[in-house]
């Protein structure tokens, strides 16, 4: 029934849309429809719909006798053979479509859809002009097309135009950097982005162009210079400080580093991911260097609504790291505030607790989340410890019996249960079973070593 409803659903989606290209044939190019044809014609939607595609183009054919001139029944028939991979029938039937009916845009879209699938390139250029006439938005795949064919002067010319006109996009800056990291270009745009600097000094796109052009040749030093003359000659440039923090990380100057990696976050300007990575590199400085980690702490704010990267856990490990006990909890806390679901957080979490005796917030926490996610062990694990702290047993041993069994492919954290189980029966004076579970343990951490 329900794969039913999908054909039928299909078919009407299928065939409003050749009704609507029916429409915007002239009528003196359409012979008078007869039933023949109709019934023709619809059956071979039909056919289509539930991809029977050879009974499809026999209907089709039927409809060309009747109508040989009818664009819309040779655009279907294209698209029939294209689904069958039948490309030179595809083309020349979507072909004889646009010669019928020059102006329809789908004709010509229909050839397009064959030149790329069949990788010639060089004919999907000449395709994709003629559908720039109907819409602009077809110049983007033009870019790529003259990458393909890897014509560069076309390309940049375009990308340029682009730029000027809607702004810059990822993939075009993408397909720019590719060019210009190619030899032919690099001295060419260098002496342009140059000149262009020197003709308008307060442009700040063509710094940024020039100091990414001369990092990735490795010519630091100029890179340096020129993200220096971009702030002195434009000082609120936030892409000045992108340069200028890399050179000072460089150099160990933590204290301009750090100016310059906050004027960054609190920029609206700079993407998301250079904020990202400016982060960690000063977070890896700050480890080797322990006195700027109070720059990282303010950094913090600035990535609130972040979803992709959880700074306050960064942080985290950064003290933990440093076996700061007290400052790793109490950012692994804010961290799972911001998101709760994130586990290898809880469990870092969970860990600085124990390791600063804050049991009674580590049994809360463990007993929460167990209710939430009950196949995950360590949530029972860490409450088992948690009731044992509190000389509770009898609850540790429940607890405990029952998240060993969700143990799978972790024979530290199931030797860590056995101790915790030999714990528990040893509070509950159960001597025989507490040496046992303190034996399995011992067995399985030798096993690890």
């Amino acid at each position: 029934m329900i794969k039913r409803t999908l054909h039928i659903l299909l078919f009407i989606g299928i065939f409003f849309q050749s009704i609507t290209l029916l429409s915007q044939v002239e009528p003196e190019d359409i012979a008078v429809d007869s039933s023949e044809f109709q019934e023709a014609f619809y059956e071979s939607l039909r056919e289509k719909g539930i991809e029977n595609y050879d009974k499809a183009v026999n209907a089709l054919q039927k409809c060309l006798v009747l109508e040989p001139n009818n664009p819309v029944v040779h655009f279907e028939l294209g698209k029939n053979y294209l689904a069958q991979k039948e490309y030179k029938r595809a083309y020349d039937s979507f072909e004889k479509a646009s010669q019928l009916d020059p102006k329809n845009r789908w004709f010509w879209s229909g050839m397009y859809d064959v030149s790329y699938a069949t990788r010639d390139y060089k004919n999907a250029i000449v395709i994709i002009k003629k559908l720039i006439e109907f819409k602009k938005e077809y110049k983007e795949d033009l870019v790529s097309l003259y990458m393909f064919t890897q014509q560069y002067d076309e390309a940049l010319a375009l990308i340029d135009e682009l730029t000027t006109t809607i702004g810059k996009s990822e993939v075009r800056e993408q397909f720019r950097s590719q060019i210009l990291s190619t030899t032919r270009y690099q001295g060419q745009e260098t002496e342009k982005l140059v000149q262009a600097i020197k003709l308008n000094p307060k442009g700040e796109d063509n710094y940024v162009a020039l100091i990414y052009l001369y990092s990735e040749n490795n010519q630091e030093d100029k890179a340096m210079e020129i993200a220096k003359l971009l702030e002195k000659e434009i000082p609120s440039s936030d892409w000045a400080q992108v340069s200028l923090f890399k050179f000072h990380l460089e150099k160990s100057e933590g204290e301009k580093a750090s100016v310059a990696m906050h004027k960054i976050l609190g920029s609206a300007k700079i993407d998301r991911k250079i904020k990202h990575r400016v982060f960690n590199e000063f977070l890896v400085f700050a480890k080797k260097n322990p006195v700027f980690a109070i720059e990282i702490e303010k950094a913090i704010p600035y990535f609130k609504n972040d979803t992709q990267l959880n700074v306050a856990k960064e942080v985290g490990k950064f003290y933990q790291q440093k076996a700061d006990w007290k400052n790793a909890a109490k950012f692994f806390e804010l961290a799972s505030e911001n998101n709760p679901t994130d586990f290898e957080n809880s469990f870092l979490l969970m860990n600085a607790w124990v390791e600063t005796n804050q049991y009674s917030s580590l049994l809360t926490f463990a007993e929460r989340n167990n209710e939430l996610y009950p196949l995950q062990p360590e949530f029972y694990y860490y409450a088992g410890m948690a009731y044992n702290q509190q000389k509770k047993f009898k609850k540790a041993k429940d607890l405990l019996e029952i998240g060993v069994d969700y143990v799978v492919d972790n024979p530290k954290l199931e030797a860590n249960f056995y101790i915790q189980l030999g714990e528990a029966f040893n509070g509950l004076g159960d001597v025989k079973k507490k040496e046992s579970y303190f034996i399995k343990a011992d067995k399985l951490l030798k096993a690890i070593k």
